[in-house]
């Protein structure tokens, strides 16, 4: 697919084009999109002129609310809240991603630590082993009881 641009593209969401390019390639008319700008299922971007501007991201979303309209029935508040549920799911998964980068390096931090270590798989804090002292942990007890 020569020239397609994909989602890990940057310009995946260049707001570029115009309303009526937006329009023909969601399939639909220009008011059609203006309607949903409105309504706040896409965000277009503005030109210094103030015309409206999309991405190609915005194109693929009004493909799928004109595809829950059309084919499921869905009424247009169903589909914003549908569209931001799916963002909330979207940004999850990518703080998830983010924390599990993390702990990745956490733990091969962890590894090369250990591989610096005097006694190499036993604790990163050296110990002492002939100590025999035991420690008696006691709570406090409130007044009144």
């Amino acid at each position: 697919m020569d020239g397609f641009v994909g989602s890990d593209d940057p310009a995946y969401e260049a707001k570029v084009l115009m309303i009526s390019v937006a329009a023909r390639m969601a399939g639909m008319h220009p008011q059609t999109l203006r309607q949903y700008d409105r309504l706040g299922l896409v965000q277009a971007g503005r030109a210094a002129g103030g015309g409206r501007r999309y991405s190609v991201r915005d194109v693929v979303l009004l493909r799928e609310v004109q595809r829950l309209s059309q084919d499921d029935g869905v009424n247009l508040a169903g589909i914003k809240r549908i569209i931001g549920l799916e963002r909330l799911l979207e940004q999850a998964q990518q703080r998830v991603a983010q924390l599990e980068a993390e702990l990745d390096a956490a733990y091969r931090r962890m590894a090369e630590l250990e591989s610096l270590a005097r006694f190499p798989g036993r604790d990163l804090v050296p110990t002492n082993q002939t100590s025999t002292a035991l420690v008696v942990w006691r709570p406090r007890r409130s007044p009144g009881r």
